[in-house]
């Protein structure tokens, strides 16, 4: 069985950096595309970033870039999100999501998702 589990989300104030997981399990990551996407309270899910399989192309969005560096370690079968200068803005559930043949921003494109870790940034 296929199974994403994210990790590593909390409260931190602004400024500060936090480092989230994304664990596999029922399959090897490297082999598939993996996307971080957030969503706040009454708002819609956002692609955050990503990470393409073979040649680990990334993508982030605007507001992220600079801050947030995506990388995969696949010999724990994991990829991580590490998350640096971190405004009130970014507080959302974040989800990590998987696809065998698409990658980039558009959560439509994943087929398989985490439960979501929450972030939380706030003085």
């Amino acid at each position: 069985q296929l199974q994403l589990v994210e990790s590593g989300g909390g409260f931190v104030q602004p400024g500060g950096s936090l480092r989230l997981s994304c664990a596999a399990s029922g399959f090897t990551l490297a082999n598939y595309h993996i996307g971080w996407f957030r969503q706040a309270p009454g708002k819609e899910r956002e692609g955050v970033s990503s990470i393409s399989t073979r040649v680990g192309s990334t993508v982030y969005v605007d507001s992220v870039k600079g801050r947030f560096t995506i990388s995969r370690d696949n010999a724990k079968n994991t990829v991580y999100l590490q998350m640096n200068s971190l405004v009130p803005e970014d507080t959302a559930v974040y989800y990590c999501a998987a696809d065998r043949w698409r990658a980039g921003l558009n959560r439509l494109s994943y087929n398989y998702w985490g439960q979501g870790t929450q972030v939380t940034v706030s003085s």
